[in-house]
């Protein structure tokens, strides 16, 4: 993924703007990211990746952090969300 592709699909919150709070907030939690403009807290697709990217925050690895391409991450958040396994809000 690149900077500006969406980890969070539901409220379009890019992995800059999750990397950038990570660097400024330094949350204690993962479950602290939903306070950067609501990741994690539609369909539910994004928290194993956003806790991915807490965990190689805390460790200062974000450099390193073995991604996905976002057509292959926006493929994936389909299929979860066809297998009834969230619901994003607003039918996103």
């Amino acid at each position: 993924m690149e900077l500006d592709d969406e980890v969070c699909l539901c409220f379009h919150v890019t992995k800059r703007k999750v990397l950038s709070y990570l660097r400024i907030e330094k949350p204690q939690r993962a479950a602290q990211l939903s306070e950067c403009y609501g990741a994690g807290t539609g369909c539910g697709w994004c928290r194993k990746y956003l806790k991915h990217l807490f965990e190689s925050g805390r460790a200062q690895a974000i450099d390193r952090v073995n991604d996905v391409s976002a057509d292959d991450y926006a493929s994936a958040r389909r299929q979860y969300i066809a297998d009834g396994k969230g619901t994003p809000p607003g039918g996103n």
